[in-house]
């Protein structure tokens, strides 16, 4: 399966909000009693493992099949379950934190011949 550069988006990534999916990943963890082992730093290096693990689905090529593909959505998703314990254990806003930041991208990378203001110019 190659990348078409598509972007395709489920309907639960229209329905569901990122506090939304901080709380069911909150929940998970303190049914287990996990919170207590979420500090910055061993969740920084299991960001990066689990980074390193969706990587690896592309070490031999670009090329993905079936199965791959679904490896794909679950390495994506551990990294992303890492990224909203992050945030919930450090108390970070993350629309706020996205929108400033993709700010800074727009005036760090403008659109050639286009003057960029803010988030709406990207």
């Amino acid at each position: 399966m190659q990348y078409d550069g598509g972007i395709g988006v489920s309907s639960l990534d229209n329905e569901t909000t990122l506090q939304e999916l901080k709380e069911i990943v909150l929940e998970f963890q303190k049914k287990r009693n996990w919170t207590p082992y979420h500090k910055p730093r061993n969740l920084a290096i299991s960001i990066c493992l689990e980074a390193g693990e969706l990587l690896e689905l592309f070490q031999w090529g670009d090329e993905l099949n079936d199965d791959t593909h679904q490896l794909l959505k679950e390495e994506l998703a551990d990294v992303v379950i890492y990224c909203l314990t992050m945030a919930n254990a450090m108390g970070v806003d993350l629309s706020e934190s996205i929108i400033r930041k993709m700010e800074k991208n727009a005036i760090k990378y403008p659109v050639i011949g286009q003057v960029v203001d803010g988030i709406g110019g990207i």
